[in-house]
């Protein structure tokens, strides 16, 4: 029988998590290698230099460049509140004043006698980064930042939006089969990451945001609920920096679809854990996953990947466009390349969904644990 090797979704209950956290720009890492960290624990710290304004004194004092000094209330590096006077000039023989107010909070950058400018920058932006989950620090590096590992869960899933975010594991429903709705919920969700089972729809998500939750992950959900939450139509590109107070993690596809059997079960049996989790998606080039990271003390190796064997019979999620999502089971593995709409040719595979066949190129699917 013809097969191929396809990744699929990682669900694990004992593993090992990498995860690289490191500075947009140099700065200083806080931590010191083999050192154990919380996720909470700040672990490398920077400042991102503020925007600049640009004033030009001379223009509009009418003045020569190398006479602004002569007007000018403040020096080099002197901070600056917005509305306060930069620069005055007296006419009418000293009776009326025409200041220049400050645009902005920060200070004065540089005063240039040449082109008559004034040059202020807003104050410096912080960044800091976190440990994302409790771990050790297995490797820094120098001015960037550090390597953190531990044992623990780890879960995919095929679709988020939202990013980061540190809470508890409360599972709201019985069974893997039902809707998460606002009955599920309690009157404060501070802090906990809500696990659903096969759906969840606009009013339900939107109950848990004002009720505090840090998380919502569930097996389906339906395209048009996305776009209500976010006020916006989202692409196939990267997910991860929406402004939203709570992420969400689908786990199997769009459509109400029952979370994995397994999945459901992991995760209530994490019941009441602190764990790590994040939205952010790509499908495209360089395929990055939502996840939901739970360190633990003690455990086995129990990986539910499924083996990457492809046949006839396996149960696929399609990955790409335009049945990103779909859920069917592999019909036919044809041996021989065809021709596929970008005119190259490629290995397909023939995907039952719905009563209907498609062909699929074998790249655009996953195998999905049963």
């Amino acid at each position: 029988m013809a097969y191929a090797y396809t990744p699929g979704l990682k669900v694990s209950r004992w593993t090992l998590i990498k995860k690289e956290r490191k500075l947009p720009i140099k700065g200083s890492v806080l931590v010191k290698e083999g050192q154990f960290v919380k996720a909470e624990d700040i672990v490398a710290k920077t400042e991102i230099p503020g925007n600049v304004v640009i004033l030009n004194i001379a223009g509009i004092l009418g003045i020569s460049p190398n006479e602004i000094r002569k007007y000018l209330t403040k020096s080099e590096g002197e901070t600056i509140k917005k509305g306060e006077n930069i620069a005055i000039s007296k006419i009418l023989f000293g009776l009326l004043k025409n200041p220049i107010t400050s645009p902005i909070d920060g200070y004065i950058e540089n005063i240039s006698e040449i082109t008559g400018q004034v040059i202020l920058r807003e104050p410096p932006i912080p960044v800091q980064i976190n440990a994302y989950f409790d771990g050790k620090v297995v490797k820094v590096f120098e001015n960037e930042g550090v390597e953190i590992e531990t044992y623990g869960a780890y879960i995919q899933g095929i679709f988020g939006i939202g990013g980061e975010k540190i809470g508890k594991i409360r599972v709201a429903v019985s069974s893997p089969d039902e809707e998460l709705k606002v009955e599920h919920l309690l009157e404060n969700e501070e802090g906990n990451i809500i696990i659903g089972g096969s759906y969840v729809d606009v009013k339900t998500i939107k109950t848990a945001m004002e009720r505090g939750a840090y998380g919502i992950v569930v097996g389906g959900i339906d395209d048009y609920v996305i776009k209500e939450i976010l006020g916006y139509d989202i692409g196939v590109a990267i997910t991860g920096n929406e402004n939203i107070s709570t992420t969400i993690i689908i786990t199997e596809g769009f459509g109400k679809i029952s979370m994995a059997r397994r999945t459901f079960d992991l995760l209530k049996s994490l019941d009441g854990f602190k764990a790590s989790i994040n939205g952010a998606t790509q499908i495209r080039a360089g395929v990055m996953r939502p996840e939901i990271i739970v360190p633990l003390k003690e455990g086995r190796e129990t990986d539910y990947e499924d083996d990457g064997t492809l046949r006839v019979g396996k149960l696929v999620r399609i990955i790409r466009a335009p049945y990103f999502g779909l859920i069917g089971r592999v019909v036919e593995l044809p041996i021989e390349p065809i021709s596929i709409e970008t005119e190259s040719k490629t290995r397909i595979l023939k995907v039952q969904v719905n009563g209907n066949v498609l062909s699929i190129p074998r790249a655009n699917v996953e195998l999905i644990e049963e």
